[in-house]
């Protein structure tokens, strides 16, 4: 293929991006806008205009772009051209060089790469060598923050000189943070070997110092080029400005507008600032959009005028106008996931298309939990992208472990799974002569661990004391297995287990990830409680109930996978992807935005880029809902509409509620505006930027959870005006009673009485319905209600009695439900 065939095949601002060789280059892609086509075809210009391949460095960030960009290009030109490119990821492409020049830094060419599970044992052993508590210095939050430290060019000695640094390590309680770091340095290289933050370290420090090294590269890599260029960390942008100093052919692609990956140390700057640091830079700019409807572009755009920080752009779609973009108001939580798969049905059944086309996209994995359930409910298949499924997690099967033990102390599989979990000195060698025996006597596990005198158990008495601790907290919960509900329970075999302690002690991302995690289970373990009884199935519902039900939705398989899946998945697994069908669900304040993203203008911005990337995987139709309760911290509670509802244009939008009538017809667009105030974020930095804020426990990918005691300023949100009593936004009934003690609670509101605002919410809803012994129910066939988790439905029979009245009621999006009004919450409408 000739360069005339080439450049035939681009529209014009790609042909000029592609065309420009003769100095730096900042080309703006548009989501959808041909990205990777740009590329491909400016390699395939390069080589064509006789540029041989292995001058060219093609740096992305996942080999599935390397190779997809290699294919391509072996395609226009020819295996050989492509193979003997240097295009891979950064951290591939650097371990070439540093096993080359392994000497010159202290290693050898052997050298050993530690992945993350690697680096957290060697950070265990280090903090165990120094008599350090793991409880306090958790391996995963130790690495997260030599991890930050690294990406920001940050060795061990200015780690330990930074008095700012300190300052904070030992406000978290890990003042010994600078030396594990020190340590860890000298033990990987005494090993021989480099964790991948060190693939970039060492790269930069081999140029820095050896510049007769750093010329040889950069005079064989005479044209450098850099895939999605707004992730880049400060490492990365050092080490490509190392290699272009002199001779200055560089083109940079990427857009600003998804640059959604600060927690791993991403920093936007290095795109916003590409003209400071090559000034002669030239700018082109993608802005056609070739995957998404008109409309769906439109409404993107509006979103991202309310960022400041930005390179200003104006991407626009040639395809068909489409639909508006569909904003639902729904009751609750249980009714958007019913709405979504509804909506689903619908779509499938009128568009006759696969369920692969549809995608459901949330802000955080924990909010996967309510849309698995309905889905497993309605039949739809689904499967989970870039995680498991929810009671598939770790930390969700240690709690259902424990509550399957306390119902049968003789599941092998669960004691075995929670004996030493949390740590409690019962190690595998223990637990194997525990089974031996058990085999030898023809008895459970549990018979020998509740009598191992009895049983003659080869072991030590202090391990029979550790085994008496345990035997006596299970028995404890089952002797109050008749006669406590499941949520109460299920409180406290967490809290008493030291399950909670171990989770809310780790804060690295993982970490979070799993309180966030906790924190849905128990919603949905009081939500199942509250159904049950709702629904005539008892005053009292109890864990072996509850155990059923997991059980039926853990192993329901509802098709085949040739049929095709649902996807369900975090927005940040989402980039790069496109469905023709996208729902964005959580649209409120504390959940997108999430409240930790809240504290500054440049966490919001990213927030917002977030949303942006969201709406823009949809081909056709993009629907975003929101719920005016949600089950959080184990009761419902009022939300607040996303401020960032309100940036969309509402000339772009359809605004219904989740019975479809018109909001806003009914209501004026003001809507977002009038009812709820939400003041501006918080602007203060910490010691390292936005970033650090991620070693501190305020991780990106997260909002609120229980137990995260933050010394920052949260931001304040008024909820609706009848709101009257404003609550401490990390309080909430069953942290209350998870707290370990009394001083976790005074940790909270001394962190928010020093500088921390407070977040208004709305008193529970009262049932209209009767309480106990209370009087008649005003309820009539007829009446149309709208139910605190159910939505709105129409009253179809009202039978009983005082106390046992029920009232058959068809909701609109969640089916027939027979509700036992002393329990059911809900409000006449007509």
């Amino acid at each position: 293929m000739t360069n005339r065939e080439l450049l035939d095949a681009l529209n014009d601002s790609q042909r000029a991006a592609v065309e420009y060789c003769d100095g730096p280059e900042l080309v703006i892609a548009g989501a959808g806008s041909g990205k990777t086509r740009v590329l491909t075809y400016k390699i395939a210009y390069l080589l064509q205009g006789g540029m041989a391949p292995w001058n060219i460095l093609a740096l992305t960030f996942t080999n599935k772009a390397a190779n997809e960009m290699k294919a391509r290009i072996a395609t226009l030109l020819g295996q050989e051209s492509a193979r003997q490119l240097y295009m891979g990821t950064f951290h591939s492409i650097f371990s070439r060089i540093l096993r080359i020049e392994a000497e010159h830094i202290g290693y050898n060419a052997s050298f050993t790469i530690y992945d993350e599970s690697d680096s957290r044992s060697l950070i265990k052993t280090i903090c165990k060598d120094m008599k350090l508590d793991d409880k306090i210095y958790k391996p995963a939050s130790i690495h997260n923050r030599i991890s930050m430290a690294k990406n920001r060019l940050i060795l061990p000695a200015q780690y330990a000189d930074d008095a700012d640094t300190f300052a904070r390590d030992k406000q978290n309680r890990i003042p010994e943070t600078h030396k594990i770091y020190t340590a860890y340095q000298q033990r990987l290289q005494k090993a021989n070997a480099m964790d991948f933050d060190d693939l970039l370290v060492l790269t930069y420090m081999l140029f820095r110092d050896h510049q007769e090294i750093r010329a040889k590269y950069a005079e064989r890599f005479r044209y450098v080029l850099v895939d999605e260029y707004q992730d880049t960390n400060f490492a990365q942008q050092q080490i490509v400005k190392q290699l272009t100093q002199e001779h200055r052919r560089l083109c940079v692609v990427g857009d600003d507008y998804q640059s959604i990956y600060a927690f791993r140390g991403a920093n936007i700057d290095n795109m916003l600032n590409f003209q400071h640091i090559y000034p002669e830079v030239k700018l082109f700019k993608l802005e056609q959009n070739y995957r998404s409807t008109q409309r769906i572009v439109e409404a993107a755009n509006s979103l991202m005028k309310h960022n400041e920080r930005q390179i200003p752009k104006d991407v626009y779609s040639k395809n068909d106008e489409g639909e508006k973009i569909s904003i639902k108001s729904t009751s609750s939580d249980k009714v958007e996931a019913a709405l979504v798969c509804n909506e689903i049905k619908r779509l499938k059944h009128k568009e006759n298309c696969d369920y692969s086309d549809f995608a459901v996209l949330y802000r955080t994995n924990a909010q996967s939990r309510s849309i698995e359930e309905e889905m497993s409910k309605q039949h739809i298949p689904c499967r989970i992208v870039g995680g498991q499924s929810f009671y598939q997690r770790k930390e969700i099967k240690d709690i259902i472990a424990y509550f399957r033990l306390i119902v049968n102390p003789d599941d092998e599989e669960a004691l075995k799974r929670i004996i030493n979990y949390p740590a409690r000195g019962i190690g595998n060698t223990t637990v194997q002569k525990i089974s031996l025996c058990a085999q030898a006597n023809q008895v459970s596990l549990w018979q020998v661990v509740s009598s191992p005198v009895h049983y003659q158990l080869d072991v030590n008495s202090g391990t029979i004391g550790k085994l008496e601790k345990f035997r006596t907290a299970i028995q404890e919960f089952m002797e109050k297995l008749p006669n406590t509900d499941a949520f109460e329970l299920g409180q406290d075999v967490i809290r008493k287990s030291g399950i909670y302690q171990d989770l809310i002690s780790d804060k690295s991302i993982e970490g979070l990830t799993r309180i966030e995690n906790l924190d849905e289970f128990l919603n949905g373990l009081s939500q199942f409680v509250e159904e049950q009884k709702e629904e005539d199935r008892g005053d009292e519902i109890y864990l072996p109930d509850f155990l059923q039900t997991v059980s039926l939705l853990s192993d329901l398989d509802t098709a085949d996978d040739a049929e095709g899946k649902v996807t369900l998945m975090t927005i940040h697994a989402a980039k790069g992807l496109e469905f023709p069908t996208v729902f964005v669900v959580g649209l409120e304040e504390g959940i997108f935005p999430s409240l930790m993203a809240s504290n500054s203008i440049r966490e919001l911005e990213e927030e917002r880029r977030l949303l942006y990337v969201a709406i823009t995987r949809a081909k056709r139709h993009c629907m975003i809902t929101w719920s005016k309760l949600r089950w959080r911290y184990g009761k419902m509670e009022y939300e607040v509409p996303s401020r960032f509802l309100n940036d969309i244009n509402p000339n772009l939008t359809s605004l219904e509620d989740e019975t479809g009538m018109d909001m806003k017809r009914s209501k004026p667009r003001s809507f977002f505006k009038d009812d709820y105030e939400i003041e501006k974020p918080y602007t203060g930095s910490s010691v390292w930027g936005s970033e650090y804020r991620q070693l501190n426990g305020s991780m990106q990918n997260s909002r609120p959870v229980a137990g995260q005691f933050m010394a920052d300023p949260v931001p304040k949100i008024t909820t609706p005006k009848r709101a009257e009593e404003a609550v401490d936004p990390l309080s909430g009934s069953f942290k209350r009673k998870l707290a370990a003690d009394g001083g976790s609670l005074d940790k909270v509101n001394s962190a928010i009485a020093n500088g921390g605002r407070r977040l208004r919410s709305v008193a529970p809803v009262q049932s209209s319905g009767p309480s106990s012994g209370g009087p008649a129910s005003p309820l009539k066939e007829g009446n149309v209600i709208e139910h605190q988790r159910f939505g709105i439905g129409k009253v179809l029979k009202i039978e009983g009695t005082g106390e046992n009245t029920k009232a058959t009621v068809e909701f609109e999006n969640t089916g027939t439900k027979q509700l036992i009004l002393k329990f059911a919450k809900y409000t006449i409408i007509s």
